[in-house]
């Protein structure tokens, strides 16, 4: 059906094109046999070739950027409100919850402690540090059957979002989504989730450094998007994100 399409959609641009060109020269033939006057029709030629080519610039290069750019715009807003859902089913609450098991957890409120005030550069300078970020799990504090648990809870949702094909404009969030998944799968090979190795321990710690990070870079892009263009909702954001002492969503004065 696909190439039924396509060249259905060719032989209506080739047959266009043939009427446009015969309509065009009917209607010199009728000028000229109306008017006796070749010069004139000549003149009026060579002035429209000579537009010609400003016109191809016009039209292809310059209109064709404007939409072109406006069909970013569209899809960044897109790619943003898929990851805006990913991080209120998914990304807060993992990003919260292993956040108290990492050794650096002071680090990282002084790092990413983001505030009313944060600028452009604020912003980009947290995002170089969190790719920078080295974090130790605290073993005896993680609860590891319980983020099988969620991730498990989660993965339809997950694979859904793997499946949004928009998300090939974002590569870095959809590895972000892959690292997080595969967390979950290796949680999920495992019996007993307590009594582990120290080899096990180092591999399920890499596993989560993969992608914590990146969580954090997305967030990071995530806030600033919406400081710069949803403040009521950034205004939220800075009241309930983890890397603070006191997460609440409730307004005090």
């Amino acid at each position: 059906m696909w190439y039924i399409d396509e060249v259905g959609k060719k032989s209506f641009i080739l047959i266009a094109g043939v009427v446009a060109i015969a309509a065009s020269i009917a209607l010199y033939v009728l000028h000229y046999f109306i008017f006796q006057d070749a010069h004139h029709i000549f003149i009026y030629l060579l002035g429209d070739l000579a537009f010609m080519p400003l016109e191809v610039f016009l039209v292809i290069i310059l209109i064709e950027r404007l939409l072109a750019q406006q069909e970013r715009k569209s899809l960044q807003s897109k790619l943003n409100m898929v990851v805006g859902a990913f991080f209120m089913s998914v990304g807060n609450r993992l990003m919260a919850e292993l956040l108290t098991d990492f050794r650096e957890q002071e680090t990282l409120y002084r790092d990413f402690g983001i505030t009313a005030e944060w600028t452009r550069d604020d912003f980009f300078q947290a995002r170089k540090q969190a790719l920078k970020t080295r974090l130790r799990v605290d073993f005896g504090r993680i609860d590891l059957q319980g983020i099988k648990v969620f991730l498990m809870e989660q993965r339809a949702f997950l694979l859904t979002l793997m499946e949004n094909p928009n998300l090939l404009e974002r590569e870095a969030f959809t590895e972000l989504l892959w690292a997080i998944t595969h967390l979950a799968e290796e949680l999920q090979a495992r019996g007993d989730l307590i009594k582990i190795s120290d080899a096990d321990r180092r591999h399920l710690e890499g596993d989560i450094n993969r992608f914590y990070d990146r969580l954090i870079v997305e967030w990071l892009n995530y806030a600033e998007h919406l400081k710069n263009h949803y403040p009521y909702f950034y205004s939220l954001l800075l009241r309930t994100h983890p890397f603070q002492r006191e997460p609440s969503a409730e307004v005090i004065a």
